[in-house]
C-alpha cells in the first residue's frame, strides 16, 4: 500500500545501456567473451601457482588471491547483466541489489588492498632482499591477506545495513548495470546524510590510504633500484615489480577515470560504459599482464597446458 510517495520497494530497474534491440545481441556477446576469459585466465593463474613448487612465494601467493578475488568481483555484476539482457528485463529485486552492491563494495576493496599488499611485498624484496625470506614468512603472508578480508568484509556490511535503513521511492530506476552504492544512496528518498557521510570518510580511509601506502612503496623502491650500480642490475630489480605496477596503474586509472567521467557526462550510458573498465575490462586484463611479462608464470603455464613434466 501507498503511503505518500512512498511504497514497499520490491525491486530496482538498472538501465546502464542503450535500450536498442538490435545492439541487445552485441552486447550479450562482448561482455559474455569478457567474462569467459576474465574467469579462464584467472583460474589459470591460480592453477598455475598451485601446481608449481616454484611459484610456492609470497609474490605468487599474493597473486593467486588477487586472481581469484578477480574472478568474484566479475562475477558479482556480469552474469545478471547477461540474464537482464537474456530475458529482457532491467529488473533486479531489493535484495538481489543490496546482496550485489555487498559482494561488490567487499571484492573492490579486496582488489584494492591486495595490490598494496604487493606493493609491500616488492618494497622488501627490493630493499631489504637480504632480510625478505625473514619478514615476509607465511605467518605474515596469511595474517595480511586475512586482514584484508576482514576489513573490507565489515566495509561493505556496514555500507550494506546503512543502505538498508533507507526509504525508497516507487519505480527507481539506477543508471548503471549494476548495484553500485553511490546510485542507490542517491536514489532513495529519506535522507542521505549518514550515508554520504560514511561513504566519503570510507572512501579517504579505504581508497586513499591504500594508494598512499602504494605511492610510498614505489618511492622507496625507485630510490634503491637508482643506488644499483649496474644497468642490469637495476631492470632486473625493476622487472620484479613491473607487471604489479601496471596492474595499480590500470585499476586506479580506470577508477579515477570513471569518477571524472560520471562527474562531466552523469548520463547513463556514459556511467555504466566507463564502469565497464574498472568493473570487467582490468580484471580480464590482469592476467596477460603478469603472464607476458613474467618468465616463470609463463613456464608454468606452459607445464599446466601441455603437462610437461
Amino acid at each position: 500500500m501507498k503511503h505518500g510517495n512512498k511504497t514497499h520497494l520490491a525491486e530496482f530497474s538498472l538501465w546502464g545501456f542503450s535500450e536498442d534491440p538490435a545492439l541487445q545481441p552485441l552486447i550479450f556477446g562482448l561482455f559474455l567473451f569478457m567474462y569467459l576469459v576474465t574467469v579462464a585466465g584467472n583460474l589459470l593463474i591460480i592453477l598455475a601457482i598451485l601446481s608449481d613448487p616454484h611459484l610456492h612465494t609470497p609474490m605468487y601467493f599474493f597473486l593467486s588471491n588477487l586472481s581469484l578475488v578477480d574472478i568474484c568481483f566479475t562475477s558479482t555484476t556480469v552474469p545478471k547483466m547477461l540474464v537482464n539482457i537474456q530475458t529482457q528485463s532491467k529488473a533486479i529485486s531489493y535484495a538481489g541489489c543490496i546482496t550485489q552492491m555487498y559482494f561488490f563494495i567487499a571484492f573492490a576493496g579486496l582488489d584494492d588492498f591486495l595490490l598494496t599488499v604487493m606493493a609491500y611485498d616488492r618494497f622488501v624484496a627490493i630493499c631489504h632482499p637480504l632480510h625478505y625470506t625473514v619478514i615476509m614468512n607465511p605467518r605474515l603472508c596469511v595474517q595480511l591477506v586475512l586482514m584484508c578480508w576482514i576489513i573490507t568484509v565489515l566495509h561493505g556490511l556496514l555500507h550494506s545495513l546503512l543502505v538498508l535503513q533507507l526509504s525508497f521511492c516507487a519505480n527507481l530506476e539506477i543508471p548503471q548495470f549494476f548495484c553500485e552504492v553511490n546510485q542507490v544512496i542517491h536514489s532513495a528518498c529519506s535522507d542521505t546524510f549518514l550515508n554520504d557521510l560514511v561513504l566519503y570518510f570510507a572512501a579517504v580511509l579505504l581508497a586513499v590510504g591504500p594508494l598512499a601506502g602504494i605511492l610510498y612503496s614505489y618511492s622507496k623502491i625507485i630510490s634503491s633500484i637508482r643506488a644499483i650500480s649496474t644497468a642490469q642490475g637495476k631492470y632486473k630489480a625493476f622487472s620484479t615489480c613491473a607487471s604489479h605496477l601496471s596492474v595499480v596503474s590500470l585499476f586506479y586509472g580506470t577508477s579515477i577515470g570513471v569518477n571524472l567521467s560520471a562527474g562531466a557526462a552523469p548520463s547513463s550510458a556514459s556511467t555504466a560504459t566507463a564502469s565497464v573498465m574498472y568493473t570487467v575490462v582490468t580484471p580480464m586484463l590482469n592476467p596477460f599482464i603478469y603472464s607476458l611479462r613474467n618468465t616463470d608464470m609463463k613456464r608454468a603455464l606452459k607445464r599446466l597446458l601441455v603437462r610437461e613434466p
